[in-house]
Formats: structure tokens, C-alpha cells, sequence
């Protein structure tokens, strides 16, 4: 599967021109394929006997992989397209070994029964933290600890807060560090009794093998079912009552007591399903109420008179949506984007279009008008014509200019090249011809390719403003949105005025192009589009 464009990471085959056995010159085209940016045909650089086509219509294949053999007639082809298989075959050696693993985590355990000791865990307190900063402990090892004293002050990825101990106890022993991370879950301190055997059970926690006894006690005996019935009962009670501790104190972590205060939430009514029957937040995300069932046979009694069923389709995806989804995610983790605002005056644009359409061979669109101010305002801002290549910046001399185009299949950016030397009616032309070719999925790469800036022009549809996405970052460092032309009022010298008024926001990469440079750049472009008689000289 040849690589057919930039971006193309797979190509789906649209259609076969050629089966097996029949002969085939260099030149002649073997099939159709569908890339991230349009169909395409795929030429034979060989001559032979087509031996193997080893994809079926519709297929999606990586790049490089193994699409069709060309060689004599009657020739062996197999040590070509066996290689995929032998992986396969090594993945499966290794099947015996699992009887050793179990053996081993069996000997491997380690009994903390008797450690009256528990861990103190760093706990989740946003819903995106991943993990917490000691900011600042409270507590130093040997102070008695009281269930709610509070042990430390916790920097999450949200705000700095502080930590509770659910335990009576000593400290005995602190994790980490003040100023350093720890995960969420990783254990930050021990509370026990005076001399309890923490370091055992610190062991044991970070021995994976720790964790395997209690699953394999309940598989050791199946057969037994008054075994296996019995633990089922009280888990039933369990569930309707939350666990409290020594001082009758109700262990939830601040994250669950934080969204059960906003929700009005009675934490004594919620089962806690985390370590030792603690509530965790998704206890509380879950929770419905006893008094629910009677509320939700009314509800369903009211729900039954409405029409209409639900449904849903789910749609695959095509490789142009796959690599929209992948540049533009790519775009916003790298690019560091700002966006400036400004309106410009269209009345002389608009005067100038009516004069110049006149003489023009080709009709001269807005879009184009904004295109070739682009163009010419690139050149006089080299550094908003640029791009971060990540140990340096490239600054081009060249005006490659990118024009969104929307197409049923989802969007695609032709390049029109050169675009500040180009005279409006050529450029306009070229416009026509490129979002032609897009429309129709004839676009070939040296159209889509080397971009430099590019415009995204929603006007049409009467929006009036809006940001946004920079194209690929690799190329550009700015794309430009362009809104309608909307009639509006105005005031000069007390009077008012009709005029015509269109806005365009520039969305920049702040790692090349800074706020001043920016907005150097719109004042430039809204100089060239208030006076278009400039665009000719």
C-alpha cells in the first residue's frame, strides 16, 4: 500500500482493475484506493502475472502492507506473505508457562493479618487528577492521630486541599516527601499501633502477588456451594448501610463528601464500594434513592404516553474523517493557539468587486478578494508566513496559501500557490478549479500539499464570526476565519450611517507568532481590503 499523501497513515481499496491471473505492464492501473484526502489510482511499476491479491474491496490497509504479488506465472510467491503469520505462531509458544505463574504468586503472598496497621493512600479529589503534591504534612511519624485530624495539605491538578485520617492511630511512617508527586492510590503514610510491622505491610502492597490470595481461596473450593452462597447474604446488608469506623465517623473520600454536599446527598444512605466499604465518587455518581421505585412507576406510567422510539446508527469511519480526528487532536495538543478579532469595513470591497467583475473572465468572489489580501499581507509579515519545526522556526519566502473547502465527506484544504503573485482573476480561477477537483475527489497531493497559511471562510452560511483549529502546525503557524458581510449602523461625526462590516479572526500559535505580531498582520490585511485598490499594484 504505497503512501499517497502527507498525512495517510491507511488507504481503503475502492475497487479491483485487475484479478488474479491476469498480465499486467508497468504503467496500468491495478485498483482505486480511497486515501484521507480523495480516490486515487494506484499504477503497476512492474510487469508480470498478478499471483495474489491478498485485500477484498472495501478493506482498510496500513501503509506497506501487503496488498497483491506481481511475478512470472506459476511462480511461489508464499515465502512473500508468509512472514504475517509467523508472529502468530511465536505468540502462542508461551501458552504452557501459566501453570508456573499460578504456583508462583501462590508461594509468593504474604499474611498481614495479624498488622494492626492501615495505609493511608493518596486519595482521588478531582476527576481528572491522576496524581496529588504533597504540599505540606501535618502530621510528622510518631503523632497521634485522631479519625478526622487532618494528616496533609494535597496540590492537586484543580486547587491545593487538604487530607483527613479515617484511622486512630500513630503515624508511623510518611511516603513522600513535602514538594514531591505520588499517584493516586500509591500509599503516602501508615497509621497503627506503636510498633506495628508497617514495613511487611508496605510489602505486601507493592507485591503484585499480595493481591492474588483472596480471588484464589474462592476458586480453590467450587465445589462447596454453601461456601459460595454464603458471603452473598451480607453483601446485601452491606450494600444499605455505609461503613464507619472506630468513631462512628462514615469513611468517604473529600471528593465524595464534596459532590454528595452539592447533590444534597445523605453520605449514612450510600454504599461505599471502595477499599473497606469507603465511599468513592463513583458511589455517589451512582446513587439513587430508596424512595425512587414508587417516583419511577409514575414516571414510566407519564414516559409510556410519549411517541416515538429511540434509535441510532453507527457509522464507520472514512479515512478522511479518521485523519480530520487525527491532525486536528494532534493541532490542539501542540499548537499553543490565541485568536484576535477584527472587524473590517466592505463598502470599497464591495464597490470594487462590482467594477472589477465587469472586465474579469471569471467571476471574483469575496473569498477570492480575501485570499489575494492574505497573500499580499503574508509578504510584507514574513513571521506570521512561518511555522515551528521544534528546535527551530521555518520562515518561508513563499506564499502557499491553504482554502478550506467543505465536501459530504468532510473537509479538505487545497493549496493555491504562490498566491500573492497571482492577479485576482487568475487566482479566482484557481479557486473555482481546486474546489472543483475537491468536490468531485480529484484533488492529486501536489493540490493539497505545503500550505503556508490558510483561510476558512463560513460567511456564506451567515455566520458572522467564529475560530478556528490551525491546519498542521508542522506547516503553518495561523489560519484565518473569515465571517459574513453583515449591514449594519454606524456613527461618523454624529450621524449615522449604513455600512457593511465583515470579521475575521486570526487563530495563531503563540510558540512563533506573539500577540503584536498578530494583530500587525490584521491591520495590514484590513488596510489592503478597506482600499482593494492596492490588491492591483
Amino acid at each position: 500500500m504505497p503512501k499517497m499523501s502527507d498525512t495517510m497513515e491507511e488507504g481503503v481499496i475502492a475497487a479491483w482493475h485487475v484479478k488474479v491471473g491476469d498480465v499486467v505492464k508497468s504503467g496500468d492501473i491495478l485498483a482505486e484506493v480511497e486515501t484521507d484526502k480523495a480516490t486515487m489510482d494506484m499504477e503497476s511499476y512492474n510487469e508480470g502475472t498478478i499471483l495474489y491479491i491478498g485485500v477484498e474491496k472495501g478493506q482498510a490497509v496500513p501503509i506497506d502492507a501487503v496488498i497483491a504479488v506481481i511475478g512470472s506465472a506459476g511462480e511461489d510467491f508464499s515465502s512473500l506473505i508468509s512472514g504475517g503469520s509467523a508472529p502468530a505462531k511465536a505468540e502462542a509458544a508461551p501458552a504452557p508457562v501459566a501453570p508456573v505463574v499460578e504456583s508462583t504468586t501462590a508461594t509468593e503472598s504474604i499474611d498481614t493479618s495479624n498488622i494492626n496497621a492501615k495505609l493511608v493512600t493518596m486519595p482521588l479529589l478531582s476527576d481528572t487528577m491522576t496524581e496529588g503534591v504533597v504540599h505540606k504534612w501535618l502530621k510528622k511519624v510518631g503523632d497521634t492521630v485522631k479519625s478526622g485530624d487532618m494528616l496533609a495539605e494535597i496540590e492537586t491538578d484543580k486547587a491545593t486541599m487538604e487530607v483527613e485520617a479515617y484511622e486512630d492511630g500513630i503515624l508511623l511512617y510518611q511516603g513522600v516527601e513535602e514538594g514531591k508527586a505520588a499517584a493516586v492510590n500509591s500509599v503516602i503514610a501508615i497509621i497503627g499501633e506503636k510498633g506495628a510491622d508497617f514495613e511487611t505491610l508496605l510489602k505486601a502492597h507493592s507485591t503484585p502477588a499480595a493481591k492474588t490470595p483472596a480471588p484464589a481461596a474462592t476458586v480453590a473450593v467450587p465445589q462447596d456451594v454453601p461456601k459460595v452462597e454464603a458471603p452473598q447474604a451480607p453483601v446485601k446488608e452491606a450494600a444499605q448501610a455505609p461503613v464507619v469506623n472506630n468513631s462512628g465517623r462514615i469513611l468517604a473520600s473529600p471528593l465524595a463528601k464534596s459532590l454528595a454536599k452539592e447533590k444534597g446527598i445523605d453520605l449514612s444512605a450510600v454504599a461505599g464500594s471502595g477499599e473497606g466499604g469507603r465511599i468513592i465518587k463513583s458511589d455517589v455518581d451512582n446513587f439513587v434513592p430508596s424512595a425512587k421505585p414508587a417516583a419511577s412507576a409514575v414516571s414510566a406510567t407519564v414516559a409510556s404516553v410519549a411517541a416515538g422510539v429511540e434509535s441510532y446508527e453507527e457509522v464507520a469511519l472514512t479515512q478522511m474523517r479518521k485523519a480530520i480526528a487525527r491532525s486536528l487532536a494532534e493541532s490542539q495538543s501542540t499548537a499553543v493557539d490565541f485568536q484576535l478579532t477584527m472587524e473590517i469595513n466592505m463598502d470599497k470591497a464591495i464597490e470594487a468587486r462590482t467594477v472589477m467583475n465587469e472586465a474579469s473572465p471569471v467571476k471574483i468572489s469575496f473569498n477570492d478578494m480575501v485570499l489575494k489580501a492574505c497573500g499580499v499581507a503574508l509578504k510584507k509579515h514574513p513571521n506570521v508566513n512561518s511555522s515551528w519545526r521544534g528546535d527551530h522556526i521555518r520562515r518561508n519566502a513563499h506564499v502557499h496559501i491553504g482554502m478550506a473547502v467543505a465536501i459530504p465527506e468532510g473537509l479538505v484544504v487545497p493549496v493555491i500557490r504562490f498566491a500573492d503573485t497571482l492577479p485576482l482573476s487568475v487566482l479566482a480561477a484557481t479557486t473555482k478549479d481546486l474546489g472543483g477537483k475537491a468536490k468531485n475527489g480529484k484533488l492529486q497531493p501536489t493540490d493539497w500539499e505545503g500550505n503556508t497559511f490558510t483561510v476558512s471562510n463560513l460567511g456564506m452560511f451567515g455566520i458572522e464570526s467564529f475560530t478556528s483549529i490551525i491546519n498542521n502546525p508542522k506547516n503553518e503557524s495561523c489560519i484565518l476565519s473569515v465571517g459574513g458581510i453583515k449591514e449594519t449602523v454606524a456613527v461618523k461625526s454624529g450621524q449615522f450611517y449604513a455600512t457593511n462590516i465583515m470579521k475575521v479572526t486570526l487563530t495563531c500559535d503563540h510558540r512563533v507568532v506573539d500577540g503584536a505580531t498578530g494583530a500587525a498582520f490584521l491591520v495590514t490585511l484590513k488596510e489592503l481590503l478597506e482600499q482593494p485598490y492596492k490588491l492591483l499594484v
